[in-house]
């Protein structure tokens, strides 16, 4: 029983030795059967995972659509209360106390609540863009301007789609999403190139010229 319970001891040994054999060694570049599947984590865009990209996108276009809306808005407000009140203009320096301040109220609640507005609405946008960008690049394989692009020109479909714009609307706002879509995804590409990050289209430019694709 002793011999019996050793060469099983050994066998077991034995497997075990043969499994750790097929492991890639640690810092060892991986086989096909054993490359894990591909993150956008590998090889983020401007070295930022995707929620913390969603998050500054998001805060940002808020923070912007909050700034254009309130001014916007505030002026809007104090001119339609200045129409509104053309005909009953004050006299007395007191009745002049209460229409300006009666009017800076009115300025502030127009450009507070046109701002809300207008920061959610880019919020929401910035935040589809960079969702789809990032939904893009785990379907193709890779992160590109042509993901950007296709994030861009969705977007605006979107958009037009939901407010109704006529068809010489949507001509110019897709043209403003695609030029939009190439410079901010070029820009992107040119930062990853720098860094020694892999492109798809320039890898496969690269190929075609002869010449070795990079790596990281």
């Amino acid at each position: 029983m002793m011999q019996q319970g050793a060469s099983d001891t050994s066998a077991s040994a034995s497997r075990a030795a043969a499994a750790n054999a097929d492991l890639p060694a640690p810092g060892s570049s991986t086989s096909p059967d054993h490359r894990p599947q591909w993150s956008p984590i590998d090889f983020p865009r401007l070295q930022m995972s995707t929620p913390a990209r969603l998050a500054l996108a998001t805060t940002g276009a808020f923070a912007i659509g909050m700034g254009l809306g309130a001014t916007h808005g505030g002026r809007t407000a104090q001119l339609r209360f200045r129409a509104e009140h053309a005909h009953r203009m004050p006299v007395r320096t007191t009745d002049w106390y209460f229409y300006h301040r009666s009017k800076n109220y009115h300025a502030v609640y127009g450009g507070l609540r046109e701002g809300l507005k207008m920061g959610a609405r880019l919020g929401l946008w910035a935040f589809g863009l960079v969702w789809l960008e990032h939904t893009m690049d785990r379907y193709r394989g890779r992160a590109d301007l042509i993901s950007t692009v296709v994030a861009s020109l969705s977007v605006s479909g979107g958009v037009s789609l939901w407010n109704r714009f006529p068809l010489t609307t949507v001509a110019r706002t897709t043209k403003q999403a695609l030029g939009f879509g190439l410079v901010f995804g070029g820009l992107q590409d040119v930062l990853a190139l720098a860094r020694g990050n892999s492109v798809g289209y320039v890898d496969f430019v690269r190929r075609r010229l002869g010449s070795p694709a990079s790596s990281k």
